[in-house]
């Protein structure tokens, strides 16, 4: 298998992984004293979405033990995400593996500075550095001609409904896809010109899942991305919305972050 794994992770491996935790957490990380484990998990959806997308990954870690909380993000500027963030992870018992996708990666490199953090998971994710925007990440990139945005007068913005599914969705339902459109939640196009003022990546241990059908970012850019934070990353055949198509795979990721990051080091 190739360092970046590729295609779907079987079900029945996944959570076999997530099983598992429990266990190794357990195990005594020979001498010094043994890392808190992590249990907490904090997941951040990105634009044009809220955090019903979750369901699946949610399901699959609390079923295994995790406890875990939905952001949902205002999508009204980065300070007002960010801040929505932070509250929710106020309220977690102990260290927590902060997640993010699409545009809730950006907002996870600015709030994951949180003392409660432990590591970092980018789900087809942005990850900025602090003083760069979100925008800078594009440049030099060209992102797939099936994802079109439709700006208003207001400076809000919607994935264009008649290229949802192709840009956004591609490998849902058609009746999935609809729903999602029908509810999509603009974000303040702004947001992705502001600065950001932290990047929790260069202080926290971060992993990476890459879709590799995903039609909102160039794959050369989601790889970049990667690379440049040091994030170990698991590639899956999927479309942008794979944060809910592929949940298994996604929350097999997130587990292997939560076994990982007290020992990981930055």
């Amino acid at each position: 298998m190739s360092a970046t794994r590729r295609d779907i992770v079987v079900s029945a491996a996944a959570a076999a992984t997530i099983a598992a935790a429990a266990a190794a957490q357990a195990q005594p990380s020979g001498p010094g004293p043994n890392p808190q484990p992590v249990r907490n998990v904090v997941l951040v959806h990105g634009a044009f979405a809220d955090g019903s997308g979750w369901r699946g990954v949610h399901d699959a870690l609390t079923g295994h033990g995790y406890r875990v909380s939905i952001v949902q993000n205002p999508l009204t500027s980065l300070a007002d995400d960010v801040a929505a963030t932070r509250r929710i992870l106020d309220r977690q018992d102990g260290p927590a593996i902060l997640v993010g996708h699409s545009w809730g990666g950006t907002v996870i490199t600015e709030a994951g500075v949180h003392p409660k953090v432990a590591g970092l998971v980018y789900v087809s994710a942005l990850s900025p550095d602090a003083g760069e925007t979100t925008a800078q990440q594009y440049e030099g990139f060209v992102t797939p001609p099936e994802f079109v945005l439709d700006t208003g007068a207001d400076g809000f913005g919607f994935v264009k409904a008649e290229a949802f599914k192709a840009g956004f969705a591609a490998d849902t339902s058609d009746a999935d896809a609809a729903f999602m459109r029908d509810s999509q939640v603009p974000i303040a196009m702004a947001a992705f010109g502001t600065k950001l003022g932290q990047a929790a990546w260069r202080s926290r241990p971060s992993w990476a899942v890459i879709a590799t059908d995903d039609k909102a970012f160039d794959q050369r850019m989601l790889r970049h991305m990667a690379s440049r934070i040091g994030a170990k990353v698991t590639e899956v055949a999927a479309s942008h919305a794979v944060f809910m198509t592929q949940p298994k795979v996604v929350a097999a990721v997130i587990d292997e972050a939560a076994r990982e990051a007290p020992r990981a080091r930055r």
